[in-house]
């Protein structure tokens, strides 16, 4: 796997972060809006850059266990984020969030199935699950489309905005998402260096 990674999807480009970043992506995870249904509180400017940080630095560990990435339009306008981190054997959790000026235009459907197909594919993984919260309707809703089954409600899963909040999880594996794939006529992914 190279550093840095590029992952073109339909209508984004999921691509690792850079230290640049800090200022689009404070617009996604400090705004309340959007955190209400992830796993942490809206952060500030200093804690999105130490996330920022983080995550460049996991991102260049032999071997990868994290792929959190910048979400971005063709013209690189971070408008959100995707992350698969591996999780037991061939097994990862998938999570994602788009700025929500950008939300209803199916960006965060793609960049979770680029993300998926990517993990399936390349990093030959079984088994992808999320977790969403359960007022999180278009979340339930994205993964459903993409073919993720409900497996049950994890309680107290996370504390956030002051309180334990359930989580609904899903999952779906490989066999699944080939099926599904080759039902559809899906196309190759493709992944290039950031440079290209």
């Amino acid at each position: 796997m190279t550093y840095p990674m590029r992952i073109l999807g339909q209508q984004v480009i999921l691509r690792d972060f850079r230290a640049d970043d800090v200022d689009s992506a404070q617009v996604v995870v400090g705004d309340e809006q959007v955190t209400r249904s992830l796993s942490f509180d809206a952060r500030s400017r200093v804690e999105t850059a130490a996330m920022l940080n983080g995550a460049i630095e996991r991102a260049r560990q032999v071997p990868r266990t994290e792929f959190y990435l910048a979400v971005t339009r063709p013209d690189d306008d971070l408008i959100g984020f995707a992350r698969l981190g591996l999780d037991g054997v061939q097994a990862a959790k998938l999570g994602y969030a788009i700025r929500a000026d950008q939300w209803g235009r199916g960006y965060a459907t793609d960049a979770a199935r680029t993300l998926t197909d990517y993990g399936f594919r390349e990093l030959r993984l079984h088994r992808i699950s999320a977790a969403i919260g359960p007022d999180n309707v278009a979340s339930v809703a994205l993964v459903q489309r993409l073919g993720f089954s409900y497996e049950g409600c994890i309680r107290d899963h996370v504390h956030t905005n002051g309180a334990w909040r359930d989580s609904l999880l899903f999952s779906i594996l490989s066999a699944e998402w080939t099926s599904r794939s080759t039902a559809a006529g899906s196309d190759p992914l493709s992944v290039q260096p950031a440079g290209e």
